[in-house]
C-alpha cells in the first residue's frame, strides 16, 4: 500500500509539525547525494491498556549513538523528540503503526565535506502490517544467500543505523526477488553469515539458539536484543556470539528472521534447501507467540520496554 493510500496527514519536522504533503527538501540536499542520514525504524503497538512504543528509549540511544561517527549535531533532545512522537500518533489517531525518525545533513553546499550544512530532524508514522507478509508468520520464507557481501566494520560504521548503508540491502533484496525468493541473507567479508537486508537472523540447532556476533558487521537490532530476552526467560541457551558459515544455514533445524518490520519471521528454505521440516518450527513458533503476546499484553515482566502513547 502506498502512502497516498494512507490515512495519514502530519509529519513533524525541525521543531514543527507539517502537512504530510508539506515536509519536502531541496533537491541539493547532502544527505540525498551521499546518504548522509541516520534513522530509527520503531513499532506502536496497540496493547491492552492502549496505543505503546516498543523499546523507544533503546531505541533513541541507537539514534543519538548513531549520529556520533559523522559529527551530526542533533539539537532536538529526547524529550522532544518523544513528545513530538507521541502527539504524531495521537493526531492521527493511530493504535498501532510504524515510527520513522531521521536525521540528515541538509541543503547547504556539495561538497562531500557536510561543513556547514544543518543537520534536519524529521519523524513520520504510518500504518504498516507484517513487513514480509501475513502468511510469512506463519508458513516461513524463502530465501536465497546474495552474492553481496556486508561492508565491513573497518570500512563505515556498522553500528550506526545510517542511510547510505541501505544501498547494500536493496541490491541484496532485489537480488532475491529477481531470482523469485523473498528475502536475502547476507554473508559478511570472510564468508560467514551477517544478517538479512533488514533483519537479524536465529539459528536453531538441538533447541538451543544461535546469532551472529556484533563483530559479524551486523546491526546490534533492538529487536534482535529482545528475542535474545525473551528466549531467555522461556529457558532456552542463547549463543550471541555465534560464527555461523554459509553450509549451517543448510542442516539447521530451524532459522528465524528478527527486526522491527520483520518482527520474529520464520525461514523455510534457503536456496532451495528446505530448513528442518519446511513449515515454522517449534522453537521458533514459542519464541514468536510469546513476543506478539508480550506486545500485546506486556504485563509487569516486561512493562518497561514500552512508552505508553
Amino acid at each position: 500500500m502506498g502512502f497516498d493510500e494512507m490515512d495519514v496527514d502530519t509529519i513533524w519536522m525541525d521543531g514543527e509539525f507539517q502537512d504530510w504533503d508539506d515536509a519536502q527538501v531541496h533537491v541539493l540536499t547532502h544527505g540525498l547525494h551521499y546518504g548522509t542520514g541516520i534513522f530509527e525504524g520503531v513499532r506502536c503497538y496497540d496493547t491492552a491498556d492502549g496505543p505503546a512504543v516498543f523499546r523507544w528509549d533503546a531505541h533513541l540511544d541507537r539514534f543519538y549513538e548513531s549520529a556520533k561517527p559523522y559529527e551530526m549535531d542533533i539539537e532536538h533532545d529526547r524529550e522532544e523528540l518523544t513528545e513530538a512522537t507521541m502527539e504524531l500518533i495521537r493526531r492521527q489517531d493511530l493504535e498501532s503503526c510504524y515510527i520513522r525518525p531521521i536525521a540528515f545533513y541538509g541543503y547547504n553546499s556539495l561538497g562531500v565535506s557536510p561543513k556547514d550544512c544543518p543537520t534536519r530532524v524529521a519523524i513520520a508514522c504510518w500504518p504498516w502490517g507484517a513487513y514480509l507478509g501475513e502468511e510469512a508468520l506463519e508458513n516461513g520464507v524463502e530465501v536465497m544467500v546474495s552474492s553481496w557481501r556486508k561492508h565491513s566494520s573497518s570500512q563505515i560504521p556498522t553500528n550506526a543505523k545510517t542511510t547510505g548503508l541501505y544501498v547494500n540491502s536493496m541490491l541484496a533484496g532485489e537480488e532475491a526477488r529477481r531470482n523469485g525468493y523473498t528475502e536475502a541473507i547476507v554473508l559478511d567479508k570472510e564468508g560467514y553469515v551477517a544478517e538479512g537486508p533488514g533483519e537479524n537472523i536465529f539459528m536453531v540447532n538441538d533447541g538451543e539458539l544461535y546469532t551472529p556476533a556484533l563483530s559479524q558487521s551486523i546491526l546490534d537490532g533492538i529487536t534482535r536484543q529482545s528475542v535474545i530476552e525473551v528466549a531467555r526467560d522461556l529457558g532456552y541457551t542463547v549463543h550471541d556470539d555465534a560464527t555461523i558459515s554459509r553450509g549451517q544455514l543448510h542442516t539447521a533445524d530451524e532459522l528465524f528472521f528478527t527486526g522491527t518490520a520483520a518482527e520474529v519471521t520464520p525461514i523455510r528454505q534457503v536456496d532451495n534447501v528446505e530448513i528442518g521440516s519446511g513449515t515454522r518450527g517449534p522453537v521458533t513458533e514459542e519464541i514468536q507467540q510469546r513476543f506478539f503476546d508480550l506486545v500485546e499484553d506486556p504485563g509487569d515482566e516486561y512493562a518497561d520496554w514500552f512508552t505508553y502513547v
